[in-house]
């Protein structure tokens, strides 16, 4: 997948470091204009909802400066803050929305030494091992187009780290992961909606079968795997939608995914922020907040009512019982 920009705004602290001037290098063909803050940017963060789609074509540059690490009781023990935030794709549900607003556009952070050097001694220091997930702020596949991050991670981590490192993604471009010294340690998660969810709600994503066919590949090139059904989103007909998409899983997953992959499933999440910027950045698109089936989680922030949410985990059990029998659910929330 070929990813375009239209403008760099960069912390000229940026290019003192590697990464950074190797950027600077490959899209030199783009106007560089500097910026005091990533967090910060005036002149896009006064921008209209509307013009959110024009913000997604920006490639942000800085020095991340917050490294502090969550606890995480899912797939992983800790959330580490890692080399981007935000993203291209602009899906209508995207999480990263609620923290950044219309500015969730891709940042990269170039100090990836120093990220990588606290994450090898955290994980070596551990009593116990210990599963660090790396991508719950941006889609490492997709930044790794930009940046060629993640075999740097993966080898650096094989050599020196303890435990695991994982991140999930919604794209399909593995091949640079493919023949990596990954010694087993890096989990790798891959994010599938039906293809007709994906086709109209998480724009700017890979297809469904780009995405099955990247997991069967990463497997079988020896990565630790895990499936992600996530988010669901209970439109008219979500039933047929994720039926078939289990039976689909069902066909075209290899034996060795179904024999060792976990199964993560999430229903959405929706907020005021993601209404009034879908409501003025994609006037036609796909509905997906309903009152009728969700109510107030926090401020701003819609979740399925509880009865929805039963009725749709009572559905997956049973569904992936019947086709995926070999597939463990790990979680649903």
């Amino acid at each position: 997948m070929n990813i375009s920009f239209d403008a760099v705004y960069y912390e000229p602290a940026s290019l003192t470091y590697e990464l950074g001037k190797m950027l600077h290098k490959k899209y030199s063909d783009l106007p560089w204009k500097p910026i005091e803050s990533h967090n910060r940017i005036p002149e896009l963060s006064s921008s209209s909802n509307s013009e959110f789609t024009k913000l997604k074509q920006h490639l942000i540059i800085g020095v991340r400066k917050t490294h502090k690490y969550v606890p995480n009781q899912k797939i992983s023990d800790r959330l580490v803050p890692y080399t981007s935030s935000g993203c291209r794709a602009m899906c209508l549900y995207c999480y990263l929305v609620c923290n950044y607003n219309k500015c969730s556009y891709l940042r990269v952070f170039v100090n990836r030494e120093e990220m990588m050097d606290k994450l090898l001694k955290a994980s070596v220091s551990a009593k116990d091992s210990q599963t660090f997930e790396i991508g719950s702020n941006s889609d490492l596949i997709l930044e790794n187009v930009v940046t060629n991050n993640l075999p740097w991670t993966i080898e650096k981590f094989a050599e020196n780290g303890k435990g695991h490192i994982t991140f999930p993604t919604k794209f399909d471009m593995v091949r640079p992961l493919l023949g990596l010294n990954h010694g087993g340690k890096t989990i790798f998660r891959m994010s599938v909606n039906p293809a007709e969810i994906i086709r109209k709600i998480e724009l700017g994503t890979s297809p469904l079968d780009a995405r099955i066919k990247a997991l069967n590949e990463t497997a079988r090139d020896g990565y630790p795997v895990g499936l992600l059904i996530a988010p669901v989103i209970l439109l008219s007909d979500w039933e047929r939608m994720y039926k078939e998409l289990i039976e689909k899983l069902a066909d075209e997953l290899t034996e060795k995914v179904k024999q060792t992959a976990l199964i993560e499933i999430i229903l959405m999440t929706y907020s005021y922020v993601h209404n009034a910027i879908n409501a003025d950045a994609f006037p036609n698109a796909v509905k997906i907040y309903d009152n009728k089936l969700m109510t107030g989680k926090g401020r701003g922030k819609y979740s399925y009512r509880s009865s929805e949410r039963q009725k749709a985990e009572d559905f997956f059990r049973k569904e992936i019982s019947r086709k995926l029998p070999e597939m463990k659910i790990l979680y649903i929330s």
